[in-house]
């Protein structure tokens, strides 16, 4: 008898341990189980002992689950602090990774416009034996649009720079000075729509006006009647306008008259303005 009081009791502390709906239905029935244990026991049916053993099994392995969560939730919430903790440092590790990332593109930068640099110092002589008459400058902004096409570059008119000078990518022509300041110059370039250059071609030297697309293809106008252009020709300048100098390369014809430009505006770094013209400043 005083087993089945013992086993009451602690079913029924067990069962007090517990919150929730869950904790409320394992009280009754853990009340309900031991009340029926109880009532035999005082009774001495001799069946009950197996019975009892059985039950008393029953009642702790319960009782056990029953307090499961509250055991292993300390190991639960240890295990969301580290994940926490690992999220936090996985961040840190993103932002650390970009912050690379950023200063190897820099990096890369820095050697592409040097490489650049190099390029036109190496492979242009003429800015050695005339260097009076070329200045090497640096583009700052491109002012390009949908349709008008200019760089700003980092020369003026205290480099001597004045309004219709050409502008040059190595030895291609890639537009002239139309605004001039003191310490920076507006370029328009051969694609924009207010662009216009005389140019000839082809072994019989076709005379023609290159005329600004706002595209990247300039097309050719004012060619003879039925006149029909072939592609793979190389453009120069005719210098008809006493503006750029004749036999400056232009770029090669493609299909309806349109001209592949030798010199990409959108990759220009550095140019050279052509100071040959300072005596006079060209409208």
């Amino acid at each position: 008898m005083s087993s089945s009081r013992d086993d009451f009791g602690i079913a029924f502390r067990s069962a007090l341990l517990q919150r929730g709906g869950a904790q409320k239905f394992s009280l009754f029935f853990l009340i309900f189980i031991a009340g029926i244990i109880f009532f035999l026991d005082v009774f001495g049916f001799a069946f009950m002992k197996p019975v009892r053993s059985i039950i008393n099994d029953g009642i702790y392995r319960v009782s056990l689950v029953a307090s499961s969560p509250s055991r292993f939730a300390p190991q639960v919430t240890g295990s969301i602090t580290n994940l926490l903790n690992i999220k936090s440092e996985n961040e840190k590790l993103k932002k650390a990774l970009e912050v690379y990332r950023q200063k190897e593109l820099s990096v890369e930068y820095l050697t592409n416009q040097n490489k650049n640099l190099r390029k036109i110092l190496e492979s242009d002589e003429t800015l050695f034996q005339f260097q009076s008459n070329t200045i090497l400058a640096k583009v700052l902004i491109d002012k390009s649009s949908p349709y008008l096409k200019a760089i700003i570059i980092n020369r003026g008119s205290k480099s001597g720079i004045l309004k219709g000078m050409p502008v040059l990518d190595k030895e291609y022509l890639v537009g002239r000075v139309v605004e001039t300041n003191y310490l920076s110059s507006r370029v328009l370039l051969l694609n924009d729509l207010n662009s216009r250059i005389p140019v000839t071609f082809g072994e019989e030297g076709v005379q023609a006006i290159l005329k600004g697309s706002g595209g990247s293809r300039p097309e050719l106008e004012y060619l003879p009647e039925g006149y029909i252009v072939e592609e793979g020709v190389e453009v120069f300048t005719s210098g008809k306008d006493r503006i750029f100098l004749p036999g400056s390369p232009i770029g090669i014809t493609t299909e309806k008259g349109k001209v592949k430009l030798f010199s990409e505006s959108s990759q220009l770094s550095f140019v050279k303005v052509d100071l040959s013209k300072q005596k006079k400043e060209v409208f």
